[in-house]
């Protein structure tokens, strides 16, 4: 009898597949078999939090597959994923099977491996388990949460702040960091200060410039010179001195390598160093992961790369040092290896650091198997994970402090040199090409030689508002919080940009007018939610199910018990009380640059009316309280810049034809092109017969999704398009979303609406179509157009 083993992905299985052998046959769930239906109900608090599961979009045919497969099997081993998530996806496999009556006399098991290699697949499959009961709550648990808060409080800030798309328990918070942000910019003061440089020149041509740091006898603070006048005077005062060298100051310090990466600091250090955004590191993480081919085999490159372990295996760290002692030297070996302790709060410690399934495997050797971006990632996991267990790197710093003769004038010089490189020899964390003043060489000196002054530079600066955040800085923030994990960050971020709360710029995170309404909202009404410690321990309750400390059912009573209360008195709520507590909480924001009067902003044009926020078809704007008398609008704000998107960046660029891989259903090649209407993807033909004309399917590529980091697994999801979202609860007829020639469009009874440009057709739920399809039945319909009246002509 055949054993069945069954994996998360298409291209895992094929991997896989060729270390088995004949007696095993490996498939595919294609991720998660079923899911919660996109409409209320899903998750009732009433019966024990009892929930209603549904098929996920085309998962039929990927179980009738495993079920065929089973009926010549006696054993199934569950391979997904090794975390929360993977368990959860074995747990619905096993569920789907048990409904179908097909696990009765199979012996059914749980195996895992955190590398796709060979020796760790087969050690899996030696190794079996019963699945985690525990871990499968955790899961439950915390979709349970992420559903009943998006679905709670989506319909209502639909309702009571028009033009809102969604809320989420983590995504809301995100994206609070990022609007709070935005307010301490907007409030922030900039203060002036002053530096003076000099130029100082000795004995054989030794050039050295250095900063004032004592003036008149006393240290300088960064604001002592705060305006012009003092800089000037400082600058009158050392022109009048001569100077010696007073005070050379040498020490030796040690800079240790960076910890192995776990997954959010692989997003930071490629968002950094390669401008990669979160979803596409980990889109390229897996593929290394799941396997690539060199030539004669197909392995994976990486272990998993969802972890936020900082641990290695002994067999690994050994591997480790035996390469670098072969490669560069003892010098370069520690004595003992490394060991490093997550920073992270919340850490889960079960899994590895991510790393090189074999470290002979250098970036270089392998280079011509690799695609530019997945070499370049790989090529950065390569060298940290080396690096974290080299030798620390010596560096010689100097401090030369010049002064007058009665030592009034101190004006100091720094710099460093590299004694020793050890891990740097490698790689280095961060910009490793920015240079300072940290960084430069001084010439050799002696104390009391002296130097002659030969300029001096004083420097006028400003104070710098916090920066925005970039996706790498958010991902550090969220996880110093302890809020989300390593497999949602990357999602997190896309929903923000998706939804139009934010958008990108300059790499920068900016929020939108709706993204910073949203949030006050949210403060306003259900602060409590979006509190950065309740998130947090929030996801502790979750850790602690997952160890088994706490029940699920415990969980989600206490967390709905509240949440439910501060539901119910939002429900009373009208929009013109949310109207004016925005415009009371937001008011620097919204009536920016407006005068007021007697506790109020004066319209400008009509000047006895009143400045407001109106919410609009077209989103949020400000508006006069004498409408329709006075019909003075203004936009709620203008970005600093122009937007520029991932795509249209694209095509402004020499566009290549992307091959995405095989479609595994119809054995065809799937591509991304760009044609003279836009990208879109290509299934390529078949070999037809000559007197047969085909044409290869052809699909627009949709909103928002990038030409150039499309995946295959995405693409075979738009050529599964139309999906059905649910039946329409008052007609019970189904729901479904597709792309036709006019763009995405949702069909109903027979009739088609389009979607708009709110929503993508991939992410859409039930109620956002349905709430579509409600405001197009409010609209008047226009009436045809009637056929000129031909009139006769009149004979003469």
């Amino acid at each position: 009898m055949k054993k069945v083993v069954v994996v998360e992905s298409p291209s895992k299985a094929k991997t896989i597949n060729k270390y088995l052998g004949e007696d095993y046959q490996v498939l595919a769930s294609y991720g998660h078999v079923r899911d919660l239906p996109s409409k209320s109900g899903s998750v009732d608090p009433d019966h024990d939090f009892k929930m209603i599961w549904e098929s996920a979009e085309g998962s039929e045919k990927n179980i009738d597959d495993i079920a065929k497969a089973l009926k010549k099997a006696d054993t199934l081993y569950l391979a997904t994923d090794p975390d929360r998530e993977g368990e959860a996806i074995s747990w619905h496999v096993q569920e789907v099977l048990k409904e179908k009556k097909l696990t009765t006399n199979l012996d059914v098991k749980r195996v895992v491996f955190f590398e796709v290699t060979k020796n760790a697949v087969k050690n899996a499959i030696e190794n079996p388990r019963e699945l985690n009961p525990s871990l499968v709550d955790a899961y439950l648990a915390r979709r349970a949460l992420d559903y009943l808060v998006g679905f709670s409080l989506s319909p209502l800030l639909w309702h009571k702040l028009p033009g809102s798309r969604s809320a989420g328990r983590v995504q809301s918070v995100a994206l609070r960091l990022i609007a709070q942000r935005e307010t301490e910019i907007d409030n922030f003061k900039a203060q002036e200060y002053w530096t003076v440089a000099a130029d100082f020149e000795g004995e054989k041509s030794k050039k050295i410039s250095a900063k004032l740091t004592h003036l008149k006898g006393e240290k300088l603070d960064k604001f002592s010179l705060n305006n012009e006048k003092l800089a000037h005077e400082a600058e009158t005062l050392i022109q009048k001195s001569q100077y010696k060298v007073n005070k050379i100051e040498k020490k030796q310090v040690k800079r240790n390598p960076a910890a192995p990466f776990i997954t959010s600091t692989l997003q930071q250090e490629a968002s950094r160093k390669l401008g990669y955004s979160a979803r596409k590191t980990m889109q390229l993480a897996q593929k290394l992961y799941e396997g690539v081919s060199l030539g004669s085999e197909t392995i994976g490159l990486i272990t998993y790369m969802r972890t936020d372990s900082v641990t290695l295996a002994n067999e690994a760290i050994a591997n480790i040092r035996s390469f670098i002692q072969k490669t560069y030297g003892d010098k370069h070996l520690p004595g003992s290896p490394r060991t490093y302790k997550s920073s992270t709060k919340n850490a889960q410690e079960a899994h590895e650091a991510i790393r090189p399934t074999d470290f002979s495997r250098s970036p270089t050797a392998i280079q011509s198997y690799l695609e530019g971006d997945l070499f370049k990632l790989y090529d950065l996991i390569w060298k940290r994970t080396v690096a974290s267990q080299m030798e620390s790197a010596v560096i010689d710093q100097v401090g030369i402090d010049f002064s007058n003769q009665d030592r009034s004038i101190i004006l100091r010089a720094t710099g460093s040199t590299i004694s020793f490189d050890g891990f740097l020899k490698v790689y280095e964390e961060g910009k490793d090409d920015e240079e300072n003043e940290e960084n430069r060489t001084l010439p050799s000196v002696t104390e009391n030689e002296p130097f002659d002054l030969k300029a001096v530079h004083p420097e006028q600066h400003f104070t710098q508002p916090p920066p925005r955040f970039t996706e790498a800085s958010l991902v550090k923030k969220l996880e110093e919080l302890g809020i989300g994990r390593p497999s949602t960050y990357a999602s997190i971020l896309s929903t923000l940009v998706d939804r139009k709360y934010v958008h990108i710029e300059k790499r920068q995170m900016v929020p939108e007018p709706l993204g910073r309404l949203v949030t006050a909202f949210l403060e306003g009404y259900f602060k409590q939610y979006v509190e950065y410690d309740f998130t947090a321990k929030l996801e502790e309750h979750l850790d602690e199910i997952a160890n088994g400390k706490e029940t699920r059912l415990d969980v989600l009573r206490n967390f709905w018990h509240a949440f439910h209360q501060a539901l119910l008195q939002a429900k009373d709520l009208k929009i013109t009380d949310v109207i004016n507590r925005l415009n009371q909480d937001l008011s620097a924001f919204i009536f920016a640059g407006e005068d007021q009067r007697d506790g109020h902003y004066a319209c400008p044009k009509c000047s006895n009316g009143e400045l407001s926020l109106k919410l609009g078809k077209y989103g949020a704007f400000v508006g006069c309280s004498n409408y329709p008398e006075c019909n003075y609008t203004r936009q709620l704000v203008k970005r600093d810049s122009e937007q520029t998107s991932n795509l249209e960046d694209a095509q402004k660029e020499t566009f290549e034809t992307r091959v995405l891989g095989l479609d595994p259903k119809t054995d065809t090649d799937v591509s991304v092109k760009k044609g003279p209407y836009g990208f879109y993807l290509e299934w390529a033909l078949k070999t037809v017969t000559k007197n047969k004309k085909e044409k290869p399917k052809r699909l627009a590529l949709p909103k928002g999704a990038n030409p150039q980091t499309i995946t295959l697994d995405e693409a075979l999801a738009v050529g599964a398009l139309p999906r059905t979202l649910g039946n329409h609860p008052e007609t019970k007829e189904p729901v479904t979303v597709g792309i036709g020639r006019f763009g995405p469009y949702i069909k109903h009874n027979n009739s088609f609406t389009s979607l708009g440009k709110d929503y993508d057709v991939m992410t859409v739920t039930l109620d956002e179509a349905l709430a579509v399809l409600e405001i197009a039945k409010s609209k008047p319909k226009r009436p045809r157009a009637k056929a000129p009246v031909k009139k006769s002509k009149k004979k003469k």
